[in-house]
């Protein structure tokens, strides 16, 4: 199962800042297990947005839904005769969802409203597509939806290496370079701006095991 937190609300009201209608949408899988992006949370940062930007006179007009699961296409149909009224998408759902939602609606901007912390045990047989490294610092609000962690062969946070080829990775022809998409992306929604900024290097030392305690969970520590 994907365990998520929801980033902090002033990151997120900066996000949104510049938009006047935006959907948030929550997903009724492992990020509603784990109390992070299921319709109960979708209420609450509704609710907790539309007061605070009246409280900065920059009333928004807010829409609030839940699908099943974002990383399934066939849940994201229910979302087709809502989006077009919005300015912009809010996802309470992992990196995946995010990513899947955008690549849906790829001329809306899709902001992400929590933090990929980790994944957990899924104990099945299949085919599956590697979209988030749950890198707990998620970017895809400044990348169009697409990861750069996951998508390009060197993890590159700041724009692409100098073995991009024609919009492919200089590792394979049939890898497509990470960065010319997120470019192609953000051009498409007049957002290249948003590879300006500079993201920092991220700490990737002492990886050991990771838990997260939602807040409103945490149990009074013993005397």
């Amino acid at each position: 199962m994907i365990v998520a937190k929801r980033k902090p609300f002033e990151e997120i009201k900066n996000m949104l800042k510049d938009y006047k209608k935006v959907l948030n949408v929550g997903c009724g899988t492992c990020v509603a297990v784990c109390l992070a992006g299921g319709e109960k949370e979708v209420d609450v940062l509704t609710a907790e947005l539309d007061m605070a930007r009246k409280l900065d006179n920059n009333p928004v007009e807010l829409g609030k839904t839940t699908v099943e699961r974002q990383c399934d296409r066939e849940y994201l149909e229910a979302l087709d005769s809502m989006v077009e009224d919005y300015d912009a998408l809010l996802s309470m759902a992992c990196g995946a969802g995010i990513q899947f939602l955008a690549e849906r609606y790829p001329d809306k901007p899709v902001f992400p409203a929590v933090d990929t912390s980790f994944i957990g045990v899924n104990q099945d047989v299949g085919w599956y597509e590697e979209r988030c490294r749950s890198c707990s610092s998620c970017v895809l609000g400044m990348t169009g939806g697409i990861c750069p962690v996951t998508m390009c062969a060197k993890g590159l946070y700041n724009g692409p290496c100098g073995g991009t080829n024609n919009g492919s990775c200089e590792i394979h022809q049939d890898q497509p370079c990470a960065w010319y998409m997120i470019y192609e992306r953000l051009s498409k929604q007049g957002r290249l701006d948003s590879i300006m900024e500079v993201v920092p290097p991220q700490d990737w030392q002492n990886q050991t095991p990771r838990t997260v305690i939602q807040p409103g969970y945490k149990k009074p520590e013993k005397d």
